[in-house]
């Protein structure tokens, strides 16, 4: 684990039993979430964004694999610490912006209840919601503020007592692109003060604005992108993913594997 990776997954896999048989949601999956980045989870419905977001949230555990939350294996961890790990050193910012918050609590009630929970007081909160842009909200009730303004809220709660971690499901998926970018300035700002924070998102805009993207197809990892450089992945196996618009060349699903010069090429037969 880097010194600056808030959460790390090795061989992490997730089965679920169903009455139709076993459902492998995640296969296999290692990956690193820095600190002060913003990385993307992107893929199609089904390719397991959502199980590896509520894995790094601590809200399920793995079938097998190993997950180190700020340095602390969360495999055998009693229930107990795991709640207090969750409380203590992760945000979590549901899709829909009202699932986020109260009714009756303003902006300024929820972050002194985040606080509170944190065991962190109110230091540092100006800033936050400044960086988020809500600071003229601090009275307004959730009903008052637009689907934008409450997923501000959502993530200004999320990171109070800056926890090392801050997942989001899908936090624009409800919000028109305007709203979405400034959302997403407020989040890379989040990010760079020194949290990893985790988006699984099917939005451009979250991909563009992203320092690292991780695409997973059928429950694997199957590149990352990062510097504008596009990576596949390989696994403890040896195998490697090829992008789905590179599989038209090999109909018959053989490779022709060569080494030369240093350099690895893979050629139909």
């Amino acid at each position: 684990m880097t010194a600056e990776a808030a959460a790390v997954c090795t061989g992490v896999v997730r089965i679920y039993w169903t009455a139709s048989g076993e459902v492998h949601a995640l296969k296999g999956i290692d990956a690193e979430f820095p600190r002060g980045a913003l990385t993307a989870l992107v893929g199609p419905s089904g390719s397991g964004k959502s199980s590896l977001l509520r894995i790094l949230a601590a809200i399920d555990r793995p079938t097998a694999g190993s997950v180190l939350l700020g340095g602390e294996e969360t495999a055998g961890l009693p229930p107990r610490r795991l709640r207090a790990l969750r409380r203590l050193a992760i945000g979590y910012v549901f899709q829909r912006p009202a699932d986020n918050l109260i009714p009756h609590l303003t902006v300024a009630e929820h972050l002194e209840v985040a606080a509170g929970l944190r065991g962190d007081g109110e230091a540092g909160l100006t800033e936050l919601v400044e960086l988020l842009g809500i600071g003229g909200r601090a009275g307004h009730l959730p009903s008052q503020l637009s689907g934008g303004e409450q997923q501000r809220v959502a993530f200004a709660q999320a990171a109070v007592g800056r926890p090392p971690l801050i997942v989001a499901d899908e936090p624009t998926a409800e919000l028109d692109s305007r709203t979405s970018g400034a959302l997403l300035d407020g989040v890379a700002a989040l990010a760079h003060t020194g949290a990893a924070v985790v988006v699984a998102t099917h939005d451009p805009q979250v991909v563009s604005r992203a320092d690292r993207v991780l695409a997973l197809r059928h429950g694997a990892l199957e590149a990352e992108t990062r510097a504008d450089r596009r990576l596949s992945v390989i696994d403890e196996s040896g195998r490697i993913q090829l992008p789905p618009e590179l599989l038209a060349l090999f109909p018959e699903r053989r490779a022709v594997i060569s080494e030369e010069d240093g350099e690895v090429r893979i050629t139909p037969p």
